[in-house]
């Protein structure tokens, strides 16, 4: 069984902001395989279905950001989950273009509240992650004021392609085809127009 988590903050404040893209992805994962994301359950919205043959829990953790390894802690030890194969948590990143995506097997939290938190809780950074570019930050804003602002129309359009290409990811890491995903969609938009890839997994 695999657990898909998206990251964000609960409450209507906070939605489509940059900060939820995760919450944002799972919705587009959960309503292309037919999954509803409704149960409230260790300390999370959850919903289980199958994508790709496989078994897997939507979880959209409602702790706020800062504290989303407390669900995904209690979701990976209650389904005896092995977080270092089995959970793929998908977050916004502000080093990369809006809408770019980036799949990584292991890491650290390059500065990523939510993330450091998870790994705080589990013990250990290898866990499989999908990142999503939301773009740098402009000179002179305050960090948490640009990840929880919104997105342009422009770039809700570029967010919207990559939640659907970042389902098509997690499509093959539920198959265990995580270089495959890599080598995909690990690329980045170059000025011409034509994709150049980068962080090839081979």
């Amino acid at each position: 069984m695999y657990l898909i988590a998206g990251l964000g903050n609960p409450g209507r404040a906070y939605e489509n902001t940059r900060h939820n893209t995760g919450f944002s992805v799972i919705d587009v994962i959960a309503e292309k395989n037919g999954i509803s994301v409704l149960e409230r359950k260790h300390k999370a919205l959850i919903g289980k279905g199958m994508i790709a043959g496989q078994k897997v829990i939507l979880a959209k953790p409602q702790t706020y950001m800062n504290l989303s390894g407390e669900s995904l802690r209690e979701i990976v030890d209650y389904y005896k989950i092995d977080e270092k194969q089995e959970m793929i948590v998908i977050y916004d990143d502000v080093s990369m273009d809006v809408g770019q995506l980036r799949i990584r097997k292991k890491g650290s939290a390059g500065g990523h509240n939510g993330i450091k938190n998870i790994i705080s809780h589990l013990g250990h950074d290898i866990f499989p992650r999908i990142k999503v570019g939301v773009g740098e930050k402009p000179g002179g804003y305050d960090l948490a004021d640009y990840v929880l602002g919104h997105f342009t129309d422009c770039e809700r359009r570029k967010i919207g392609e990559s939640a659907l290409a970042a389902e098509e990811a997690v499509q093959l890491l539920v198959q265990g085809e995580t270089d495959a995903a890599m080598n995909a969609y690990n690329k980045k938009r170059a000025a011409g127009g034509n994709d150049e890839s980068t962080d090839k997994a081979l």
